[in-house]
């Protein structure tokens, strides 16, 4: 109990030993510590029980025990206290009247001061004035030269001096402006810069949409003065080239001894309009265009780094102009001024690009130009052809081949690839030769209708070296005969071979300036007078030989003048020589086809003949009226055949021009078809009985024939080739009139058969037309023997016959 006891007396020292730890903390931070005292007291609060009764307790303990300590303190210095008082009591006079002295002095000093102060103060109002004056001209000095830059820049904008005013903006703003940036109009200046920058931008734009607008404007004159310089440049080459040639010609006259003809008037004042031409003045692309709103405007996109939008805008705006440059007018084909304005424009349009490219770095490239170049080519191409293929004047396609060839060379001459521009000329140049060939079809009609067919008349020597000149005729057989005389040919021989010449000369106009050699013009030329033979002259005279007011004589007249034709293609080809000055006997040399046209000609003129010749002798057999039934003949031959035979005679003797073959082919033609005509009298179906009179009376006929026939009326035949035309009728008049039918039957199939030529189905009609006449007019014959018998003759010899004609059935 009392270790408890014990325990807790100790325990409860230790704890008020703890609780005067806390106070006495709590008194030395509330003696040492001003505010706030919130904290040392809630600890106090905080940690122990009945905390504010205690404290008061104690802190009235503390305050008791400094109250000691303070009057210990005062007790211990309490002399001195009452030494110092009685020091200060004495001092305290002396004290004011030190005071009324210092208040004396002070305002005198005051008084005395007062000017000084009053002059200081000006004098510090005056240096801060100063001070200011110097800071603003310092100041000033730096802000002048931004002002002047900035009314620099306004007044390079109101001249249109944008790229200096572009310059002055970016010195400002780099240079000058960062000198003075704390001032507001700087700020104003600085915030005003772009905006003027994008008014330049605007304006510059402004310029060129107007300079674009302008060139394509222009494009059309650009191009026409660009092509006009090239057709000079062409023009004086030619000059120096046809004066050369000319001087040449006349050292080779004076050589051979020859006097010089007077130089051709034509050509002098071709001479002298070409020189004329040639010194006009052509104005360039920089005399119609000005050039410097782009390069101005290039220059400031570039300044201010917006280069590429520029170009590309540029670019595409030009292509966009391409495109409707490179559209044509609906109605281009109709004259050469549509093509010339079509040409002018895209020329134009490609001398402006090539200046811009060589003036400018980089707004327009090589590659570029090449594209745009290349895209209108084909468009240009394609346009041509078709337009092209709408022309059908030749002068029209001429002019337009040499628009093509000055074009092409002037935009060569700017360095843009033009070779398919000259193949494009080789497919016109096709359509050329047909155009031509359409015109010279006409021309060739006319000469045709308006030629007499008969040989030309000569009078004298005058006429007979006129036409000597125009057509390359040698006969000295003609030369030799005095005059009046006729040529051979007809008027349109010479006509045509003219227009042979002119038709050459036409052909070449085009082939010239294609920078194609001598030899591919050659075969160019050759080419095409191939074409005039073969289809255009060869059509007409087809034609010609078709029509049906074309006679025997003027079929022959036709023949003769293919034949002589054929002879001029000679000379035709040496005056194609003559031109090109390239070798008949190069390997590759084409020939003209003058044999096979004017062979063809004469192959259809010959079968004409035979056809009229069959056909008027036709005429004349229709003519034929035989009394078939008749019993004695009238003695002398019929009055239509007599007729054809004169007829035949006067025909034949027109035909003394025609080659030999060509009169006897006719001739022995006219007399099979004669002997064919006759032979279909005899077996007419619509002929039913014919009598021996008859017969005879047809032989009668036959015989005239054959007299014809052997009175030779076409030189030429050998022996009696002539007469074999009639040999089938004269072997069956012969079986009949003699009445030789066991020859005939005995014989039949062997080649030495007296009658090898008569069939026997022909013999089988024409005895069954004798046997019914023999039936209708010998009624009372069955009552004479004789008639009887040859009755019965008859009857036989038709059994045999029809046997023979059903075996030979049989066997076919």
């Amino acid at each position: 109990m009392a270790q408890i006891s014990k325990t807790v007396t100790s325990n409860a020292s230790k704890e008020e030993k703890r609780e005067s730890q806390i106070y006495e903390n709590v008194f030395s931070e509330i003696e040492t510590l001003e505010l706030p005292l919130g904290t040392s007291l809630r600890s106090v609060y905080d940690d122990l029980p009945n905390a504010h009764k205690r404290f008061m307790e104690k802190l009235e303990a503390r305050i008791r025990n400094h109250d000691r300590e303070i009057e210990k303190l005062c007790n211990f210095h309490h002399q001195g206290f009452v030494d110092a008082i009685t020091e200060l009591l004495k001092v305290r006079s002396n004290a004011g009247k030190l005071k009324v002295q210092v208040t004396d002095t002070n305002r005198r000093l005051q008084d005395a001061g007062k000017e000084v102060i009053n002059q200081s103060e000006e004098v510090i109002r005056c240096r801060v004035q100063q001070r200011n004056i110097a800071t603003t001209v310092e100041k000033l000095q730096l802000c002048l030269p931004v002002l002047e830059m900035y009314s620099k820049v306004r007044e390079q904008m109101k001249a249109k001096r944008y790229y200096s005013a572009l310059k002055t903006m970016e010195l400002l703003e780099n240079t000058y402006l960062p000198q003075v940036y704390q001032y507001r109009f700087c700020q104003i200046m600085t915030e005003n810069i772009p905006k003027l920058r994008e008014q330049v931008k605007e304006i510059s734009m402004s310029d060129l949409k107007d300079f674009l607008e302008s060139i394509r404007k222009h494009s059309d004159k650009i191009g026409e003065m660009a092509m006009k310089q090239s057709q000079q440049q062409r023009t004086f080459n030619s000059i120096v080239k046809k004066q050369t040639n000319m001087s040449h010609e006349r050292k080779l006259c004076i050589a051979s001894g020859m006097v010089p003809d007077r130089m051709d008037e034509t050509m002098l004042e071709q001479f002298q309009d070409d020189d004329e031409e040639y010194e006009e003045e052509v104005l360039t692309a920089q005399d119609l265009v000005d050039f410097s709103p782009v390069y101005r405007c290039l220059h400031i996109y570039t300044i201010l780094g917006d280069r590429e939008t520029f170009e590309n805008y540029y670019r595409k705006q030009r292509r966009k102009q391409a495109g409707l440059v490179l559209q044509p007018q609906s109605n281009m084909h109709e004259t050469v001024d549509g093509y010339r304005k079509y040409f002018n424009q895209i020329v134009g349009f490609f001398v402006v690009e090539d200046h811009i490219l060589h003036a400018t770095q980089g707004l327009v490239t090589r590659a570029f130009t090449d594209e745009l170049w290349n895209m209108a080519l084909s468009k240009i191409i394609a346009v041509l052809r078709t337009h092209s293929s709408y022309c059908t004047d030749p002068d029209l396609i001429l002019e337009l081949k040499n628009l093509i060839v000055v074009y092409a060379d002037t935009l060569q001459g700017y360095g843009f690839p033009v070779n398919r521009l000259f193949d494009l000329l080789l497919e016109i140049r096709d359509q050329y030769n047909e155009t031509l060939l359409k015109k010279w079809a006409i021309v060739f009609r006319e000469i045709f209708e308006s030629d007499n067919c008969s040989p030309i008349p000569v009078a004298n020597e005058e006429e007979y070296r006129m036409i000597i000149s125009r057509f390359p005729f040698h006969d000295l057989e003609l030369e030799k005969q005095p005059f009046p005389k006729r040529f051979p040919v007809s008027q349109s021989v010479p006509e045509i071979y003219k227009e042979f010449k002119e038709f050459i000369y036409a052909s070449l106009k085009f082939s010239e300036s294609l920078h194609r050699s001598s030899t591919e013009i050659d075969d160019m030329l050759r080419k095409s007078t191939n074409l005039l033979l073969t289809r255009t002259l060869s059509g007409c005279l087809q034609s010609l030989i078709k029509k049906q007011h074309i006679g025997l004589t003027e079929l022959v007249q036709i023949i003769i003048n293919t034949t002589h034709l054929e002879q001029a293609c000679k000379y035709l080809e040496d005056f194609i020589t003559n031109i090109t000055n390239v070798s008949p006997e190069t390997v590759h040399t084409t020939r003209l086809y003058g044999l096979s046209t004017f062979k063809d000609a004469r192959h259809a003129a010959e079968g004409e003949i035979y056809t009229k010749l069959n056909h008027k002798i036709d005429e004349f057999v229709q003519l034929a009226d035989y009394e078939w039934t008749m019993t004695e003949p009238n003695g002398r031959a019929s009055g239509y055949l007599m007729d054809l035979i004169n007829f035949l005679r006067s025909t034949f003797q027109v035909f003394t021009h025609l080659p030999g073959k060509v009169a006897q082919t006719a001739c022995m033609s006219a007399c099979k078809h004669l002997s064919t005509s006759l032979m279909q009298l005899l077996l007419d179906t619509e002929v039913k009985q014919i009598s021996m009179g008859a017969i005879q009376q047809f032989n009668l006929d036959v015989i005239q024939c054959e007299l014809f026939a052997s009175s030779e009326p076409v030189p030429g035949f050998q022996g009696d080739t002539l007469q074999l035309a009639f040999i089938d009728l004269r072997q069956l008049l012969d079986l009949f009139m003699v009445w030789d039918w066991s020859t005939y039957l005995a014989d039949y199939g062997q080649a030495t058969s007296k009658y090898l030529r008569v069939n026997p189905s022909t013999a089988l009609i024409l005895l069954e037309k004798m046997k019914e006449t023999n039936k209708k007019n010998n009624i009372f014959s069955q009552f004479r023997k004789n008639d009887r018998d040859k009755q019965k003759l008859i009857e036989t010899v038709v059994k045999q016959l029809r046997s023979l004609v059903n075996g030979m059935a049989q066997h076919t």
